[in-house]
């Protein structure tokens, strides 16, 4: 398995490594092959991998090459705080999720933190995907299970 992947790799075929390697469950030589690819979409799903990874240094390397090679869509990455979160909730996503604890609509959050109701709907959404729960109430339980919130 390993072999292929260094095969397709040596190869040129950093998509078919990519795939090797997430098979093998090697998420990080997974995320650098799809930045090596030829393919914008795959580079930046490999440098979306890469910040999941927290490989931060690897990361910023991929979006200077990124930038080199023209893409103007290159999103800058999690901040140190989002890193730093045990659940990688940014700030907002926290001020929103503490809110939540409370009971509020997201019409009630959106009018508490002075933004549109679709904002929170983003955030909310953002912050089911990151802690994986189906509802706003799981979300406050694992949230301050990981120590999110007090």
């Amino acid at each position: 398995m390993l072999l292929d992947a260094h095969a397709a790799a040596l190869r040129g075929d950093h998509l078919a490594a990519a795939r090797a390697w997430e098979s093998a469950g090697y998420r990080y030589e997974e995320a650098v092959e799809l930045v090596h690819s030829d393919d914008r979409e795959q580079m930046l799903d490999g440098l979306r991998l890469l910040d999941e990874l927290g490989a931060v240094g690897t990361a910023n390397r991929a979006r200077a090459m990124l930038r080199t090679q023209g893409v103007t869509s290159v999103p800058r990455g999690p901040t140190r705080g989002t890193r730093s979160n045990p659940a990688g909730l940014t700030n907002r996503q926290v001020d929103v999720l503490l809110l939540l604890t409370e009971g509020l609509t997201n019409a009630e959050i959106a009018n508490r933190l002075v933004v549109s109701v679709r904002t929170v709907d983003h955030h909310v959404s953002a912050i089911l995907d990151k802690l994986d729960v189906p509802s706003r109430q799981e979300a406050a339980a694992l949230a301050a299970d990981l120590g999110v919130i007090g």
